[in-house]
């Protein structure tokens, strides 16, 4: 992937929007399978690796923009982003009379344009019946807001993702808490970087429309009809509180979110609002439920990358691949150590620039996880920075969370 497709203005940017206007979405370009509406059939290029099977290919992109059919009534709308992970899968789920969106892109003006395209091409003007959002992320709840406004329509959200979005945006505009301060110096940041976070202070706001001021809540094991089929909420934790999966048995598919991708590990951060949190505990049993709730056999349909089979395979890798992690970053705690000093054994590469914070939040939910299971403590010194170390008598922890 990188930003050979990307709108040309991209190209020279970094991956920075530059928000100037699109060319129109060509609906005559990729696969040459076509559907009404303009819409496209995604290709078979069954491809395996690694225990996964991708029945559209490991390299599969529709262009920006495409409406591509990739189940019985469920199309993929791929969407630009102006991140180092530069795209996003929204999903459009035929309903009856119109449609149900899931997921809706970070608010700028190139995606209202794509989505503009899209109400009159492949949507065919029917009107959007609900917006369902996974989770609160500004990628994927960016034009909620927008959406069921134009369309007059609710949003359906967990109760925790819609507060906590709520919450987040409120903070543009405002100083920066004194307590993400003390988080931030507590984890081994120095001046320049505690400015440059100062800086960075309430950009999420930002990336989201006006939020409803009202929503309607779906709820973990909740069964709700689309286009006379059965789907169920399933909800997952620790990328975020409480993400919303939505799994079809007549399909046999689930869209997955962020909590189920297929080459990458969604990130799980410790941040200054709860600074004692143990997210990586609660993404550890999130994905060990799933695993024993959920069938093998599903087409999984995640944010990001390509759609795969071999759920049970995938959540078994973020598994293993988290528990080596945290066995690596006990080893490295033979010393007292401050969270910038443990990025070597998780990362294995240089981090930098937009990438540092992120790190840090990672780094604290794989130090609190040691924490809770008992295997590391942590001492704070006169100067508000935190040391982490093996605390003595440990014990063998890989043994303890019967997940794997």
């Amino acid at each position: 992937m990188g930003k050979e497709n990307a709108p040309e203005r991209y190209k020279n940017t970094g991956g920075r929007c530059t928000f100037d206007a699109i060319p129109e979405v060509s609906y005559d370009r990729g696969v040459p399978i076509r559907k009404k509406n303009n819409m496209l059939k995604a290709p078979e290029n069954v491809e395996r690796a690694k225990g996964l099977t991708y029945p559209f290919g490991m390299k599969w992109q529709p262009e920006f923009g495409q409406v591509t059919e990739v189940a019985d009534g469920v199309y993929m709308l791929r969407m630009w982003l102006p991140f180092g992970l530069d795209h996003i899968n929204l999903w459009l789920l035929e309903d009856g009379d119109g449609w149900t969106i899931v997921d809706t892109c970070v608010d700028m003006p190139d995606s209202r344009k794509i989505w503009e395209q899209v109400f009159e091409g492949p949507m065919a003007g029917k009107p959007i019946k609900r917006v369902i959002v996974t989770h609160m992320h500004p990628d994927h709840v960016g034009l909620a807001g927008w959406l069921t406004r134009r369309f007059g329509c609710a949003l359906w959200m967990s109760r925790t993702e819609f507060l906590m979005c709520r919450t987040l945006v409120s903070d543009t505009g405002k100083d920066v808490p004194e307590d993400a301060i003390t988080f931030y110096r507590a984890a081994g940041n120095d001046e320049d970087a505690l400015e440059r976070y100062r800086e960075r202070f309430g950009g999420f706001g930002k990336a989201v429309s006006k939020m409803p001021d009202s929503f309607r809540r779906i709820v973990d094991r909740e069964v709700f009809e689309v286009n006379g089929r059965y789907w169920q909420v399933i909800t997952g934790s620790g990328h975020s509180p409480e993400h919303s999966c939505l799994y079809c048995p007549g399909l046999k598919l689930i869209i997955s979110g962020d909590q189920v991708i297929s080459r990458i590990s969604s990130n799980v951060s410790v941040f200054p609002t709860e600074p004692e949190g143990n997210p990586l505990d609660d993404w550890l049993r999130s994905c060990a439920r799933l695993r024993e709730i959920l069938p093998d056999n599903l087409l999984v349909l995640p944010s990001h990358q390509q759609p795969f089979y071999g759920l049970h395979t995938r959540l078994t890798h973020l598994i293993e691949g988290h528990e080596r992690a945290l066995s690596q970053l006990f080893d490295h705690l033979d010393e007292p150590r401050r969270a910038i000093d443990c990025f070597g054994p998780l990362f294995k590469r240089t981090i930098s620039g937009d990438n540092f914070q992120l790190a840090i939040g990672e780094t604290l939910a794989h130090l609190n996880c040691l924490i809770g299971r008992r295997m590391v403590m942590k001492e704070r010194n006169e100067k508000g920075v935190d040391f982490y170390s093996q605390r003595p008598n440990a014990g063998d922890f890989e043994t303890e969370t019967g997940l794997v």
